[in-house]
């Protein structure tokens, strides 16, 4: 096999393409994981993990995906960084364009996850930085005691409102229904802390500030129209997650919103190329699945290696 050629490339370094490198390297493959950004995909920006298996009392987003690094280059896994701008199908090889240079593999495991969701209102982009932010791990320190607002009804945005607790004076929990998705423990401890306001049936229709960062957002009531400017520095975003997998579109079967469609076995609708994690259409997406997806993708790419030597 040539020096340049991979038996498996892997784009994506959450814990679906970290676990297929796992999987991939153990199996004495020859694999190469590209990372657009930071290895540990979302999980880095999450500060408890809570329902993984294995970790009582739960674990940092960030030590476990360290963990799972460590785990995958004891085998070997080269992990190298850049952005995957397209993928070429040539049949028994598939070729990466990374950063302007090519890289080819014998078979593709898609992991790119998704990314947040935005509001899509007036000021967003031009404070994104100096106030709106879709990472309160990331961001939340940047703003004690001052009031903050985070937008959504899910388990995100019911966790981060609650980390955001430990800096902001006050939390305003910004939902467009009367009723939140997340789940009920997490409702339990957002009615018993005293810092957090939720604003029901509310939506964000602007964001507005001065040369120094955002200091106010303009709701509105969806039931009575009633509009109002709420003073605040801070303005999180959590409405869901985008999948990263527009560079495909034109190769791959993708579905309206965007995810990668695969059958139960992770495979894609071009032969050689798979998918897992987030990025694929599934009911679920959790670590704990994005972990069985890169364990099923990885074996499916081995037995599709296998059968194309044969």
């Amino acid at each position: 096999m040539s020096e340049n050629l991979y038996d498996v490339a892997i784009i994506g370094g959450g814990p679906a393409g970290l676990t297929a490198g796992l999987y991939t390297s153990r199996a004495n493959l020859k694999t190469l994981l590209v990372e657009r950004m930071i290895m540990g995909g979302q999980v880095m920006t999450t500060t408890k993990v809570e329902n993984y298996p294995g970790f009582p009392g739960g674990i940092d987003g960030p030590d476990l995906m360290m963990r799972f690094q460590e785990h995958c280059q004891e085998f070997g896994l080269k992990v190298d960084y850049g952005e995957v701008e397209n993928l070429v199908d040539e049949g028994a090889e598939k070729v990466l364009t990374v950063d302007g240079k090519k890289v080819r593999a014998r078979a593709v495991i898609i992991t790119t996850g998704a990314e947040p969701r935005k509001l899509d209102i007036p000021g967003e982009k031009e404070f994104t930085g100096r106030g709106v932010s879709y990472c309160a791990t990331c961001d939340g320190a940047f703003f004690r005691n001052v009031p903050v607002a985070i937008v959504g009804g899910g388990d995100t945005a019911a966790e981060e409102a609650l980390f955001l607790t430990r800096f902001a004076s006050k939390v305003y929990l910004i939902h467009r229904r009367d009723k939140l998705r997340a789940t009920s423990i997490l409702q339990d401890r957002l009615a018993a802390n005293e810092k957090i306001e939720i604003l029901w049936n509310t939506t964000v229709e602007r964001a507005e500030g001065d040369p120094s960062g955002l200091q106010a957002a303009q709701i509105r009531n969806v039931q009575s129209g009633e509009m109002r400017s709420l003073s605040l520095q801070g303005l999180f975003v959590a409405i869901g997650v985008v999948p990263k997998a527009h560079f495909l579109a034109e190769i791959l079967k993708l579905d309206d919103e965007g995810y990668i469609l695969t059958d139960a076995e992770c495979r894609t609708s071009l032969p050689g190329v798979f998918a897992a994690g987030d990025v694929r259409k599934k009911i679920l997406k959790q670590i704990a699945t994005a972990v069985g997806d890169g364990a099923v993708a990885a074996i499916m790419a081995e037995k599709y290696l296998e059968d194309l030597e044969s």
